[in-house]
């Protein structure tokens, strides 16, 4: 919520979001698990407002895709 409130851009704040949460070391792909990040998207769809339940839904299918095919991973490209 703070990388939200402090940017007020949602994809701007996921990709803060995996940097913060990612395992990987100091500038690699900052992967973070899909449910984390499917988590983490709703919420702040959810309280941004002007993203549609459905909009959210097709975002995080293409999501699921690209993350299935690097083990369950979102990276920062994917979106």
């Amino acid at each position: 919520i703070s990388c939200w409130n402090l940017l007020q851009s949602l994809l701007s704040s996921m990709k803060q979001a995996c940097e913060i949460l990612t395992r990987d070391l100091e500038g690699g792909a900052a992967r973070i698990p899909f449910e984390t990040f499917s988590f983490l998207y709703s919420y702040l769809a959810s309280i941004d407002g002007e993203i549609s339940e459905s909009e959210t839904e097709a975002f995080l299918e293409g999501i699921k895709e690209q993350a299935d095919k690097h083990y369950g991973l979102v990276l920062i490209r994917h979106f």
